[in-house]
Protein backbone atom coordinates (compact mmCIF):
# COMPACT_ATOMS: atom_id res chain seq x y z
CA UNK A 1 0.00 0.00 0.00
CA UNK A 2 1.66 3.55 -0.89
CA UNK A 3 2.17 6.05 1.93
CA UNK A 4 2.15 9.13 -0.38
CA UNK A 5 0.59 9.37 -4.38
CA UNK A 6 1.54 12.57 -6.55
CA UNK A 7 0.33 12.86 -9.83
CA UNK A 8 2.97 14.71 -12.15
CA UNK A 9 2.61 15.82 -15.34
CA UNK A 10 3.96 17.54 -18.62
CA UNK A 11 1.41 20.86 -19.41
CA UNK A 12 -0.84 20.49 -22.63
CA UNK A 13 0.76 21.19 -25.79
CA UNK A 14 1.84 24.90 -26.31
CA UNK A 15 2.17 27.42 -29.55
CA UNK A 16 5.64 26.52 -30.49
CA UNK A 17 5.15 22.81 -29.61
CA UNK A 18 3.08 22.73 -32.40
CA UNK A 19 5.66 24.47 -34.23
CA UNK A 20 7.98 21.87 -33.51
CA UNK A 21 10.42 24.63 -31.92
CA UNK A 22 12.61 24.35 -29.06
CA UNK A 23 10.03 26.82 -26.54
CA UNK A 24 12.18 26.43 -23.24
CA UNK A 25 12.56 29.60 -21.64
CA UNK A 26 10.16 31.82 -23.73
CA UNK A 27 6.61 32.01 -22.32
CA UNK A 28 3.53 30.39 -24.63
CA UNK A 29 0.35 29.54 -24.14
CA UNK A 30 -0.95 26.51 -24.73
CA UNK A 31 -2.51 25.80 -28.78
CA UNK A 32 -5.86 24.91 -28.74
CA UNK A 33 -4.75 21.17 -28.54
CA UNK A 34 -3.32 22.00 -25.21
CA UNK A 35 -5.96 23.68 -23.99
CA UNK A 36 -8.25 20.37 -24.65
CA UNK A 37 -5.30 18.04 -23.77
CA UNK A 38 -5.49 20.03 -20.39
CA UNK A 39 -9.36 19.66 -19.93
CA UNK A 40 -9.09 15.97 -20.92
CA UNK A 41 -6.98 15.47 -18.36
CA UNK A 42 -8.83 17.07 -15.28
CA UNK A 43 -11.93 14.96 -16.74
CA UNK A 44 -10.10 11.52 -16.46
CA UNK A 45 -8.46 12.67 -12.73
CA UNK A 46 -11.89 13.64 -11.97
CA UNK A 47 -13.29 10.22 -12.99
CA UNK A 48 -10.59 8.39 -11.28
CA UNK A 49 -11.61 10.06 -8.25
CA UNK A 50 -8.57 12.33 -7.14
CA UNK A 51 -8.97 15.36 -5.02
CA UNK A 52 -5.59 17.62 -4.57
CA UNK A 53 -4.27 19.43 -1.36
CA UNK A 54 -1.96 21.49 -3.42
CA UNK A 55 -0.57 22.22 -7.18
CA UNK A 56 3.13 22.91 -7.97
CA UNK A 57 3.68 24.50 -11.14
CA UNK A 58 6.74 26.24 -12.79
CA UNK A 59 6.65 30.55 -13.39
CA UNK A 60 5.65 29.68 -17.29
CA UNK A 61 2.26 30.22 -18.66
CA UNK A 62 1.78 27.46 -20.63
CA UNK A 63 2.24 25.13 -16.87
CA UNK A 64 0.34 27.41 -15.20
CA UNK A 65 -2.82 27.42 -17.59
CA UNK A 66 -2.74 24.00 -17.69
CA UNK A 67 -3.15 23.54 -14.11
CA UNK A 68 -5.82 26.11 -14.28
CA UNK A 69 -7.92 23.65 -16.74
CA UNK A 70 -7.27 20.42 -14.67
CA UNK A 71 -8.46 22.31 -11.48
CA UNK A 72 -11.78 24.03 -13.25
CA UNK A 73 -12.76 20.29 -14.68
CA UNK A 74 -12.22 18.59 -11.56
CA UNK A 75 -14.35 21.61 -9.89
CA UNK A 76 -11.26 22.24 -7.74
CA UNK A 77 -10.09 25.79 -8.68
CA UNK A 78 -9.81 26.40 -4.90
CA UNK A 79 -6.57 24.64 -4.58
CA UNK A 80 -3.96 26.37 -4.14
CA UNK A 81 -1.05 26.52 -6.46
CA UNK A 82 2.74 27.93 -5.55
CA UNK A 83 4.85 28.26 -8.95
CA UNK A 84 8.77 28.23 -8.66
CA UNK A 85 11.34 29.01 -12.05
CA UNK A 86 12.81 25.90 -10.39
CA UNK A 87 9.87 23.77 -12.14
CA UNK A 88 10.65 25.59 -15.48
CA UNK A 89 11.51 23.65 -18.69
CA UNK A 90 15.37 23.11 -19.68
CA UNK A 91 16.97 26.18 -20.61
CA UNK A 92 17.75 25.17 -24.53
CA UNK A 93 20.80 28.02 -24.59
CA UNK A 94 20.83 29.01 -28.30
CA UNK A 95 18.61 26.46 -29.12
CA UNK A 96 15.92 28.30 -28.12
CA UNK A 97 12.96 29.43 -30.74
CA UNK A 98 15.01 26.65 -33.44
CA UNK A 99 12.97 24.18 -35.35
CA UNK A 100 13.89 20.51 -34.26
CA UNK A 101 12.85 18.56 -37.49
CA UNK A 102 15.00 21.24 -39.39
CA UNK A 103 18.61 21.09 -36.66
CA UNK A 104 18.13 16.93 -37.64
CA UNK A 105 18.32 18.18 -40.94
CA UNK A 106 21.47 20.11 -40.42
CA UNK A 107 22.80 18.21 -37.48
CA UNK A 108 21.86 15.24 -37.66
CA UNK A 109 19.01 13.18 -36.02
CA UNK A 110 21.96 11.57 -33.45
CA UNK A 111 23.04 15.35 -32.46
CA UNK A 112 19.37 16.42 -32.03
CA UNK A 113 18.46 13.48 -29.68
CA UNK A 114 22.03 14.16 -27.89
CA UNK A 115 20.82 17.87 -27.41
CA UNK A 116 17.20 17.10 -26.43
CA UNK A 117 16.98 13.49 -24.35
CA UNK A 118 20.91 13.44 -22.65
CA UNK A 119 21.75 14.01 -18.96
CA UNK A 120 24.68 16.09 -19.39
CA UNK A 121 24.72 17.53 -22.45
CA UNK A 122 24.74 21.50 -22.62
CA UNK A 123 23.72 23.01 -25.75
CA UNK A 124 25.22 26.47 -26.74
CA UNK A 125 24.78 29.12 -24.15
CA UNK A 126 21.75 31.98 -25.17
CA UNK A 127 23.93 35.43 -25.53
CA UNK A 128 22.93 38.45 -25.61
CA UNK A 129 22.18 38.80 -29.46
CA UNK A 130 20.19 35.80 -29.66
CA UNK A 131 16.76 37.21 -30.31
CA UNK A 132 14.70 36.06 -27.39
CA UNK A 133 17.20 37.16 -24.81
CA UNK A 134 16.20 40.16 -23.47
CA UNK A 135 12.13 38.64 -23.39
CA UNK A 136 13.54 36.34 -21.39
CA UNK A 137 16.15 38.03 -19.18
CA UNK A 138 13.82 41.77 -18.54
CA UNK A 139 10.77 39.69 -17.61
CA UNK A 140 9.45 40.37 -14.24
CA UNK A 141 8.48 36.77 -12.95
CA UNK A 142 12.69 36.30 -12.82
CA UNK A 143 12.86 39.26 -10.49
CA UNK A 144 11.12 37.98 -7.93
CA UNK A 145 12.79 34.07 -7.97
CA UNK A 146 14.92 32.94 -5.12
CA UNK A 147 18.34 33.57 -7.04
CA UNK A 148 19.95 36.74 -8.23
CA UNK A 149 19.25 37.52 -11.97
CA UNK A 150 22.46 37.18 -13.30
CA UNK A 151 22.59 33.49 -11.66
CA UNK A 152 19.79 32.29 -13.99
CA UNK A 153 20.84 29.83 -16.41
CA UNK A 154 21.95 30.54 -19.65
CA UNK A 155 22.05 27.00 -21.14
CA UNK A 156 21.45 23.59 -19.03
CA UNK A 157 21.74 20.16 -19.28
CA UNK A 158 19.13 17.66 -18.06
CA UNK A 159 21.64 17.55 -15.22
CA UNK A 160 21.12 20.80 -14.33
CA UNK A 161 17.92 21.25 -14.24
CA UNK A 162 17.95 17.91 -12.15
CA UNK A 163 20.83 20.24 -9.76
CA UNK A 164 18.35 23.34 -9.40
CA UNK A 165 14.80 21.30 -8.96
CA UNK A 166 16.24 19.16 -5.92
CA UNK A 167 16.72 21.62 -3.88
CA UNK A 168 12.66 23.18 -4.37
CA UNK A 169 11.80 19.04 -4.24
CA UNK A 170 13.35 18.51 -0.92
CA UNK A 171 12.60 21.88 1.04
CA UNK A 172 8.66 22.53 -0.43
CA UNK A 173 7.36 19.93 -2.07
CA UNK A 174 8.49 16.95 -0.01
CA UNK A 175 7.52 18.29 3.41
CA UNK A 176 3.84 18.57 1.84
CA UNK A 177 3.98 14.92 0.64
CA UNK A 178 4.88 14.00 4.29
CA UNK A 179 2.07 16.01 5.78
CA UNK A 180 -0.82 13.66 3.71
CA UNK A 181 -1.58 16.01 1.02
CA UNK A 182 -2.38 14.87 -2.02
CA UNK A 183 0.09 17.13 -5.09
CA UNK A 184 -0.21 17.73 -8.83
CA UNK A 185 2.92 19.09 -10.35
CA UNK A 186 1.99 20.65 -13.42
CA UNK A 187 5.68 20.92 -15.04
CA UNK A 188 7.32 20.48 -18.37
CA UNK A 189 8.98 17.66 -20.37
CA UNK A 190 12.57 18.16 -18.85
CA UNK A 191 11.56 19.03 -15.28
CA UNK A 192 9.28 16.27 -15.15
CA UNK A 193 11.83 13.46 -16.28
CA UNK A 194 14.78 15.28 -14.25
CA UNK A 195 11.89 14.64 -11.42
CA UNK A 196 11.64 10.93 -12.54
CA UNK A 197 15.15 10.24 -13.06
CA UNK A 198 15.55 11.04 -9.02
CA UNK A 199 12.95 9.28 -7.69
CA UNK A 200 12.89 6.51 -9.74
CA UNK A 201 16.41 6.17 -9.75
CA UNK A 202 16.53 5.90 -13.34
CA UNK A 203 20.32 5.71 -14.80
CA UNK A 204 22.68 8.79 -16.71
CA UNK A 205 22.11 6.08 -19.89
CA UNK A 206 18.58 5.13 -19.61
CA UNK A 207 17.08 8.51 -19.05
CA UNK A 208 17.55 9.51 -22.53
CA UNK A 209 14.95 6.66 -23.61
CA UNK A 210 12.25 8.56 -21.45
CA UNK A 211 10.09 10.36 -23.27
CA UNK A 212 6.56 12.35 -22.02
CA UNK A 213 3.66 13.60 -24.06
CA UNK A 214 2.03 16.47 -23.68
CA UNK A 215 -1.21 15.99 -21.62
CA UNK A 216 -0.74 12.90 -19.96
CA UNK A 217 -0.86 12.49 -16.03
CA UNK A 218 1.71 10.13 -14.19
CA UNK A 219 1.14 8.39 -11.16
CA UNK A 220 3.74 8.01 -8.50
CA UNK A 221 3.13 5.68 -5.68
CA UNK A 222 5.73 5.90 -3.24
CA UNK A 223 6.49 4.37 0.47
CA UNK A 224 7.21 5.98 3.87
CA UNK A 225 11.45 6.75 2.38
CA UNK A 226 9.63 8.43 -0.68
CA UNK A 227 11.10 5.05 -2.64
CA UNK A 228 9.06 4.24 -5.89
CA UNK A 229 6.40 1.08 -5.01
CA UNK A 230 6.83 0.19 -8.96
CA UNK A 231 7.23 1.88 -11.88
CA UNK A 232 5.50 5.64 -12.83
CA UNK A 233 2.09 4.68 -14.21
CA UNK A 234 0.26 6.88 -17.31
CA UNK A 235 -3.19 7.23 -16.55
CA UNK A 236 -5.01 7.17 -19.84
CA UNK A 237 -5.79 4.91 -23.13
CA UNK A 238 -2.63 3.23 -23.44
CA UNK A 239 -2.68 2.73 -26.82
CA UNK A 240 -3.06 7.10 -27.74
CA UNK A 241 -0.58 7.16 -24.74
CA UNK A 242 2.07 5.37 -26.89
CA UNK A 243 1.10 6.79 -30.18
CA UNK A 244 1.90 10.63 -28.13
CA UNK A 245 4.80 9.53 -27.04
CA UNK A 246 6.00 8.57 -30.24
CA UNK A 247 4.49 12.05 -31.70
CA UNK A 248 6.83 13.43 -29.58
CA UNK A 249 9.98 11.37 -30.44
CA UNK A 250 9.56 12.17 -33.99
CA UNK A 251 10.05 15.92 -33.08
CA UNK A 252 13.60 15.12 -33.64
CA UNK A 253 13.55 13.58 -36.58
CA UNK A 254 13.65 14.99 -40.38
CA UNK A 255 10.77 15.32 -42.06
CA UNK A 256 10.09 12.29 -44.64
CA UNK A 257 9.79 14.77 -47.42
CA UNK A 258 12.96 16.41 -46.26
CA UNK A 259 15.47 12.85 -46.22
Amino acid sequence: MAKYRLVLLRHGEGAWTKENRFCSWVDQKLSSDGIKEAQNCGKHLKALGFEFDLVFTSVLSRSIQTAWLILEEMGQEWVPIQSSWRLNERHYGALIGLNRAEMALNHGEEQVKIWRRSYDVTPPPISESHPYYAEIYNDRRYKCSDVPQESLPKAESLKDVLDRLLPYWNEKIVPELKSGKMILISAHGNSSRALLKHVEGISDEDIINVTLPTGVPILLELDENLHPLGPHQFLGDQEAIQAAIKKVEDQGKVKSAEK
